[in-house]
């Protein structure tokens, strides 16, 4: 934030001549395994739903480049195109462009679509006219707040991101907080509760868009099959994920905490004590921990 400054509020000064925003959203909602289904299995690995696919950078701004573009040759323009990837306040200006509210968990609702989707933002130096902001319809519901494993939601639009299980599991490069392991239980990359609770989000359609379903299996993998990868298996199926860029250290201390909130059983603890002999002190420290809710940690060892 204090690296950036007012850009990210000024588009004008992350883009000179900047006059408008285009803002877009492209749902990213696949036909997979119900995620209330693999939730409530605790043997399995819950993978946020954007995150089953290619990586949405790569897709949605393929298609924005296109469609500045084709504007570029009706109304020839300086632009530029952004996806999650510079400092834009993406929700902000989506709100601003009336595709949706802020809604009380921080992401964008939309009445016709829910909130699976992605944003997208063309910057232009083009003088369009200007859409209407829509007014906010989530009314005195807390469902996302109420059902948010860590309370990650401290107060309506508030969220404390150190709390938060996309945070834990995604941003984080140091140990994970015992205080949240058992709450994170088998979410390995992400999460969505906060999503899935909320009742806009019976209007979310399946994306249409093939590159957003799932690969490798991930949306009803084991967690033991999953931790039994090597380094090379997760380069090589990752590549082209979202979840590539977190690398294979955070993937398995995510799986161990996720293992050491599975069902016990030989095959969950063979799985984490294979893996100790030579894990990184990072690594080690949460198959240890997982150990220890197994019940095995060996009496030698220390957290």
């Amino acid at each position: 934030m204090y690296k950036h400054g007012t850009k990210r509020f000024r588009p004008a000064e992350l883009v000179p001549g900047t006059q408008r925003v285009i803002s877009v959203h492209m749902s990213y909602w696949p036909e997979a395994e119900p995620a209330v289904e693999v939730l409530a299995d605790s043997s399995r690995a819950y993978v946020s739903r954007y995150a089953l696919g290619r990586d949405y950078h790569k897709v949605l701004r393929a298609r924005l480049q296109k469609l500045a573009d084709q504007i570029a040759e009706e109304a020839p323009h300086g632009y530029r195109v952004f996806v999650d990837s510079a400092p834009v306040m993406e929700v902000a200006l989506a709100d601003k462009a009336g595709l949706g509210w802020r809604g009380k968990h921080s992401l964008l609702l939309s009445r016709r679509a829910g909130s699976f989707f992605f944003l997208g933002e063309i910057y232009t130096d083009l003088p369009l006219p200007v859409d209407k902001a829509v007014k906010p319809h989530c009314g005195s519901c807390s469902a996302c707040i109420d059902l948010c494993p860590t309370r990650a939601i401290v107060a309506p639009y508030q969220v404390d991101a150190r709390r938060c299980i996309s945070y834990l599991t995604i941003e984080l490069k140091e140990e994970i907080p015992l205080e949240f392991r058992k709450a994170i239980g088998n979410r390995i990359y992400g999460c969505d509760d906060c999503q899935l609770a909320c009742p806009w989000n019976r209007f979310a359609k399946p994306s249409a868009e093939g590159e957003f379903a799932p690969r490798h299996g991930l949306d009803h993998a084991k967690l033991v099959e999953l931790f039994h990868w090597t380094e090379r298996d997760f380069l090589e199926r990752m590549a082209g994920s979202p979840i590539y860029r977190i690398g294979y250290e955070r993937w398995s201390r995510n799986l161990a905490v996720a293992l050491g909130n599975a069902p016990r059983g030989v095959e969950v603890r063979q799985a984490l004590q294979a893996r100790l002999t030579g894990a990184s002190p990072l690594l080690a420290e949460h198959i240890m921990w997982a150990l220890q809710q197994h019940d095995t940690l060996p009496a030698d060892a220390a957290i």
